[in-house]
C-alpha cells in the first residue's frame, strides 16, 4: 500500500483516522511532559527556596483568589529585554513550592517574580488598598476589603498539612504555630508578605 492509498483510506475511515490524531498527539505530549517528570533540576528547589511561611502561604492563597494572576505574570523570560527590566531570569528550581504554578502568560500589569523588596511593605499596603495613591496612572482596581478582613489561621494549618504530604518541609512546629502567626493579621498583610517573597534566590 503506497502513501497516497493509505492516505484515502484514512480520510474515508473516521475511526481510523481519529484514532491516528489521538495516536500523533500522544507522542507529542509525551515528548513534552516526560522530560520534566525525570529531570531532577526541573522539580528539585534551588538553592536557597524554602517552602512560604504561614503567612505568605495565607497571601498566596488570597493573591489566587483574587484573580490577580489573570494581569500579572510570575515568570521572567530568558530575554534580554526581560531581564533587564525584572531581573534575572525565572528558573524551574525557584517554583518548586508553587502549587499551583502562577508563571501567567498575561501582562496587564508588570511581572511580579522579581518584585521581592523593591517597594516598602508601607508603599504595597498602598498599592493594594486604592493603587492611584502611589501611581496615578493605575489601571488595576483597588482591594480595600483586604485591610479589613482577618486571615482564615485553621484554613492555612490545614493547606499546610497537605502540602507537607506532597514534600513540602513543614515541621509539626511550623504547622502548630501557624495560628499565632496569623492572629490579629489582615489580609492585606499576607498579600504583602507573599508579594515580598517574590525575588530573586542568590
Amino acid at each position: 500500500m503506497n502513501a497516497v492509498e493509505l492516505h484515502r483510506k484514512l480520510e474515508n475511515n473516521a475511526g481510523l483516522l481519529i484514532f491516528g490524531i489521538l495516536f500523533v498527539s500522544a507522542i507529542g505530549g509525551l515528548v513534552q511532559v516526560l522530560p520534566s517528570v525525570f529531570q531532577d533540576a526541573l522539580v528539585a528547589p534551588s538553592e536557597n527556596v524554602e517552602p512560604y511561611s504561614a503567612l505568605q502561604l495565607a497571601g498566596r492563597d488570597i493573591y489566587i483568589r483574587e484573580s490577580c494572576g489573570n494581569c500579572h505574570s510570575q515568570q521572567v523570560r530568558p530575554l534580554l529585554a526581560e531581564v533587564q527590566r525584572y531581573g534575572p531570569y525565572s528558573r524551574a528550581g525557584e517554583s518548586a513550592y508553587d502549587r499551583p504554578f502562577l508563571w501567567g502568560s498575561k501582562r496587564t500589569g508588570p511581572d511580579l517574580h522579581r518584585v521581592g523588596g523593591k517597594f516598602s511593605d508601607a508603599w504595597q499596603r498602598l498599592h493594594l488598598i486604592d493603587p492611584r495613591t502611589v501611581v496615578p496612572d493605575s489601571i488595576m482596581p483597588g482591594y480595600p476589603w483586604l485591610a479589613e478582613t482577618p486571615v482564615d489561621a485553621p484554613d492555612v494549618q490545614r493547606k499546610m498539612r497537605v502540602l507537607r504530604r506532597l514534600g513540602h518541609p513543614y515541621t509539626d512546629e511550623q504547622i502548630a504555630a501557624a495560628a499565632a502567626t496569623l492572629a490579629e493579621q489582615m489580609e492585606v498583610d499576607a498579600v504583602v508578605a507573599y508579594l515580598q517573597a517574590l525575588r530573586a534566590k542568590p
